[in-house]
């Protein structure tokens, strides 16, 4: 059968060189890391290489890399973590900015947000899906915590100006999360 597959955006093939990559992991070194035997304390120490190998491409420390199941949690973790940590910390800011087309992940940790009190404001975009720097710029408020705006649309397409954005969130003392999972090259 012929197969044209058209949602690589979603799910791709795993590459040959990640599969031979994870095989002893998936098929013979599969032990629990936070274990103390010997299988799991091999699973532990691929784990760190593999923490040093994303941090030396991100250009970070190792102990700021953080491995989720997927974009998905990581996406909720960043979101709700740092909204919580407003709450926890008593700040008063309980706002945060979005676009309206992110990803449902996004979206609905926004929603959820918003049924605990938080104020969300969602950016329209223009007919080519950017996000107006002005609008951003006018949505931030003394009460503004997170500006989340994702990199590439895994729809469209749209590659989001984050160097500007991180420009805006930076001068307002405002964390910028962008949801990079489709950037990544």
């Amino acid at each position: 059968m012929n197969i044209k597959y058209f949602d690589n955006s979603a799910t791709t093939r795993v590459k040959e060189e990640v599969l031979e990559e994870m095989f002893p992991y998936l098929s013979l070194e599969y032990g629990n890391p936070s274990s103390i035997y010997g299988l799991g304390r091999k699973a532990k120490r691929a784990i760190e290489h593999a923490r040093e190998r994303v941090a030396s491409l991100l250009n970070c420390r190792p102990n700021e890399i953080i491995f989720t199941s997927c974009g998905s949690e990581s996406d909720n973790m960043a979101l709700k973590g740092m909204a919580f940590l407003q709450k926890a910390n008593k700040t008063g800011k309980n706002h945060l900015i979005t676009s309206c087309i992110e990803h449902p992940a996004i979206l609905n940790s926004c929603h959820s947000l918003e049924q605990q009190g938080f104020e969300v404001t969602y950016l329209d975009v223009d007919e080519q899906g950017f996000v107006n720097i002005d609008s951003l710029i006018n949505s931030i408020t003394e009460k503004t915590f997170l500006i989340s705006v994702m990199f590439a649309n895994n729809e469209i397409g749209t590659i989001q100006p984050i160097k500007d954005i991180a420009k805006i969130a930076k001068a307002h003392n405002i964390v910028l999360h962008t949801d990079a999972v489709q950037a990544v090259r």
